[in-house]
């Protein structure tokens, strides 16, 4: 009988549920976690792009995360990037690479990055980007004389690039260079003509004395010896004739352990010492910058592939729309008379100008 009356007691207990936890707010485009986030995936295309120059984070747009577990989060990233001066094979850490202003001709670049979080740990699973230069319009209308970004192979461009380069190789004591590709190039018509080239370059096994009596004998230095180096040139047409060249030889680096020589940044070559025609891959023929949506590309995670990302982005903002109604139930504070709202946690904060 006490059995059954405790039994009884028991049954008329007040039975408590559990309330689930709030989801976690999202996170926001300028906190310190999606800067970080930024800073692995802006790292990452950099040390995997093979053309062009580095490009700096200029803003976050959007950042959604996905909980897979405890400690285990997968980030979804939208990068808006700006070029900067130096080029994609500079030693130089991009802290101090000075991001190309409007007047410039400035070039954007648009990424999608998908990052894994496991216990504190970032790495970047996939990622998919483009850029492209600001329109000619718009350059206009702020600096009307300011020469525009041409196409990399203009006869004019052309010319000048091997100008330049016969000129710095038959005065140099140092080793004979050979075009690895052209980075950028502009022509100014007033009040002179003049063509503006920057390109890369590379070492060989020759002194440019050598070369003279056997250029074709003259290879790019093997890849534990590579020396390359970047050059910038102004040739002068109107109205006088004159050229000058300036090139850098950054010395021997060794390409990280996942990336081969031979696709370690700004060698666009197929096979040992043998260069493309006037260092132009097929794909830059006819554009005026390098594009990261042609060059960038993952050869390590299984999931780069452009529909993957976008699978799983349109994954994320529907989970993350679902999280930012769920955390809006549990938001209900009332706010005092006069309460300014925050500003909306995404896009974020613009770094250096907006295009």
């Amino acid at each position: 009988m006490k059995a059954l009356v405790a039994l009884i007691l028991l049954v008329q207990l007040p039975i408590h549920k559990a309330v689930p936890a709030a989801p976690p707010a999202p996170l926001g485009c300028d906190d310190p976690e999606s800067e970080a986030a930024a800073e692995v995936a802006v790292n990452y295309i950099n040390g995997h792009s093979q053309h062009g120059y580095k490009f700096a984070l200029n803003r976050i747009e959007d950042i959604r995360v996905v909980h897979q577990g405890p400690n285990n989060d997968i980030i979804f990233l939208e990068l808006d990037l700006l070029e900067t001066k130096c080029p994609i094979l500079s030693p130089t850490p991009l802290a101090n690479c000075t991001v190309r202003s409007f007047a410039e001709h400035a070039v954007e670049g648009d990424c999608d990055v998908k990052l894994q979080k496991v216990d504190g740990t970032l790495s970047v699973l996939a990622s998919k980007c483009h850029s492209h230069a600001d329109s000619r319009e718009d350059i206009i209308k702020i600096c009307p004389d300011c020469p525009l970004l041409e196409p990399l192979n203009n006869t004019d461009v052309l010319g000048a690039v091997s100008a330049a380069l016969n000129d710095y190789n038959s005065k140099t004591t140092g080793p004979y260079l050979r075009l690895l590709e052209i980075g950028r190039a502009k022509i100014q018509y007033h009040p002179g003509h003049a063509v503006v080239t920057e390109f890369a370059v590379g070492a060989t096994n020759c002194s440019a004395e050598e070369a003279k009596a056997n250029v074709g004998a003259c290879q790019l230095l093997p890849e534990d010896q590579s020396n390359f180096g970047f050059c910038t040139a102004v040739m002068v047409k109107r109205p006088s004739q004159d050229l000058q060249v300036d090139c850098q030889l950054y010395g021997h680096q060794v390409p990280p352990p996942d990336i081969p020589l031979l696709s370690w940044p700004g060698v666009t070559y197929n096979h040992p010492g043998q260069d493309t025609s006037a260092g132009l891959v097929p794909s830059a023929v006819g554009v005026i910058n390098h594009n990261l949506g042609l060059f960038h590309n993952n050869p390590v995670a299984s999931e780069s592939s452009s529909s993957e990302i976008l699978r799983s982005m349109l994954s994320a903002k529907s989970l993350t729309k679902r999280a930012v109604a769920e955390a809006a139930q549990h938001d209900k504070v009332p706010r005092p008379v006069g309460f300014v709202p925050p500003p909306p946690p995404c896009p974020g904060k613009i770094r250096h100008f907006d295009i």
